[in-house]
């Protein structure tokens, strides 16, 4: 009995030992649920594999941010175009004597640059695929020419020109359309940023014989040939009447000599001109 007894006085020893020492043990969880899931992640790097594999936080991460460029004109618009090479801008169209321009600049092997009026693009359809054809370059002039544009809301403001564009890619879906210019050349600050925002570089000119006010044949090539230096940017209409189609058959051979005529420069997919 005595050995019996001395059996269980022994196995009780053993069993308050070994649940004595458990519960003093604290868990080893309990650090690891404790550290905060924020601390976490701001110790992650940013180039780490879990980083870099999830989706981007930037919404233009995929495509290249549009390359809009600021120039001396009013509103910081373009009024050169930074090289020694001359541009030839036409405003207003398409119009009645957009072809006989075109079929002229093709003659003389010239790029050009159009500013388009919204409305009047889908009545044009065919003259606005030449242009994209021939490799001319396309510029915003609003939806319906109000020279009054900078005064208005900021949704009138985006109506003319989104509605400008979109009857434009219309026409030519995937067209670039990198520029803008005011109508009447009223650019201000407003306006100018609500472009660039879309992507349109605000162009201004150097050269305006006034064609639109019908000044004569011989004063609009008189004004142009005089005033025309390197990087000049040339404005004329080609919705401003025959005298302007006139006058290009003597200006276009005579520039075309003295200088390298060039479509202001539609920038890439990589967002460089």
């Amino acid at each position: 009995m005595l050995w019996r007894r001395a059996a269980v006085l022994g196995l009780a020893i053993l069993v308050l030992t070994l649940g004595g020492s458990g519960v003093a043990s604290p868990p080893r969880t309990t650090a690891v649920v404790s550290v905060p899931l924020t601390a976490v992640r701001q110790e992650t790097p940013a180039t780490s594999p879990a980083t870099s594999s999830g989706p981007s936080a930037s919404p233009s991460a995929s495509a290249p941010a549009p390359v809009v460029t600021t120039g001396t004109g009013p509103a910081g618009s373009l009024r050169t175009t930074g090289s020694d090479a001359v541009a030839l801008t036409f405003d207003d169209g398409p119009w009645d004597d957009t072809p006989a321009v075109l079929d002229l600049l093709a003659q003389y092997h010239v790029k050009a640059t159009f500013c388009m009026v919204g409305h009047q693009v889908a009545a044009h359809a065919a003259l606005v695929r030449r242009m994209v054809a021939e490799g001319h370059t396309l510029c915003n002039h609003t939806w319906s020419h109000d020279e009054q544009l900078p005064s208005r809301a900021a949704d009138r403001m985006r109506s003319e020109l989104q509605r400008t564009n979109d009857a434009i890619h219309a026409v030519v879906p995937g067209a670039a359309i990198p520029y803008y210019r005011a109508p009447g050349g009223n650019f201000a600050p407003n306006v100018v940023t609500m472009a660039a925002g879309m992507g349109m570089t605000s162009i201004y000119w150097t050269v305006d014989p006034q064609d639109w006010r019908g000044p004569g044949v011989q004063s609009i090539i008189h004004n142009v040939l005089t005033h025309t230096h390197p990087g000049s940017i040339v404005l004329l209409h080609d919705g401003a009447g025959p005298q302007t189609v006139t006058a290009l058959r003597t200006i276009l051979p005579d520039l075309a000599g003295r200088f390298t005529l060039i479509a202001l420069p539609v920038p890439d997919s990589h967002g460089t001109a």
